[in-house]
């Protein structure tokens, strides 16, 4: 399964609204854009331009964490050079945002019971979708936050604002279980009338889905790749895949994604295949 792609898309220069760090080495920032945020759909992302000279030349890909009436909200970690000069932007100054791109989470009312299972920086993929599966389906997914420790757990206080019934999981049992993001998905018993949705570390990704598949529940997964372009063109975030198109076993997260059905990620190819 790859959807097709958002029909809308912009280049703007958007006003920073608020910029703040929320844990070590991680920073939310809102920005103003009604146009983006009227296109927007939980899932997708946009390419940021991280300082107004030429270097950094290349822009960053980051999800849309959240999707306002008047714009939306990025959730980053500082993880280079060029985020760490994004994260001395101040409210007021203005930030060239590439987006929406890619392809959304397809919202289903008809699912039973959905569980998001998010490991580390992987949640900023998930407050917008958490809100439009609350309103679509009349009641709030559950939510599996994890973490190496509890400071770097992000999000819950957010999501228990919609009514999610939020599960905790540090690598170091410094709150909620002492497990892995699969694990405590195990222990929530999903069945065929769930549907997962992930977002994290590759070998996170994988042994959630691999969770979710021997339940016989479906699993949709949010990708990350470094990308130069966004729009397809430069295949610097070709994954390996089980379908095959033009001849070779690949999508590229930009364009085909980020959002895809586990089913068809080649997880072995990526060396992150095994059972908990």
């Amino acid at each position: 399964w790859i959807a097709a792609g958002p029909e809308m898309r912009y280049i703007q220069d958007c006003e920073i609204v608020a910029h703040d760090l929320v844990a070590p080495d991680h920073w939310r920032m809102r920005l103003r854009s009604a146009d983006i945020a009227r296109a927007a759909q939980p899932g997708q992302f946009c390419m940021v331009e991280v300082v107004e000279t030429l270097y950094p030349f290349l822009r960053r890909p980051m999800c849309l964490s959240e999707i306002h009436d008047d714009g939306f909200t990025l959730l980053y970690k500082v993880e280079g050079e060029g985020t760490q000069l994004l994260s001395r932007r101040v409210p007021g100054q203005t930030c060239s945002i590439q987006g929406p791109l890619g392809n959304g989470f397809p919202i289903a009312p008809e699912v039973e019971r959905h569980i998001i299972v998010s490991g580390g920086i992987g949640v900023a993929a998930f407050p917008a979708l958490a809100r439009a599966l609350a309103d679509a389906c009349g009641r709030p997914p559950e939510v599996v936050l994890a973490a190496r420790t509890r400071d770097l757990l992000l999000c819950a206080d957010l999501f228990r604002s919609m009514g999610c019934t939020v599960h905790l999981a540090t690598d170091d049992g410094s709150a909620g279980e002492k497990a892995y993001a699969a694990q405590m998905l195990e222990r929530l018993a999903p069945g065929p009338g769930t549907r997962v949705y992930a977002c994290g570390p590759m070998i996170m990704m994988s042994t959630t889905a691999a969770v979710a598949a021997r339940a016989g529940a479906s699993c949709l997964v949010s990708l990350e790749a470094q990308m130069a372009c966004g729009d397809g063109a430069c295949l610097g975030c070709v994954v390996e895949s089980k379908v095959e198109r033009e001849g070779e076993k690949m999508v590229r997260v930009c364009v085909d994604g980020p959002v895809f059905d586990a089913a068809i990620i080649d997880w072995e190819a990526h060396n992150t295949a095994y059972d908990l």
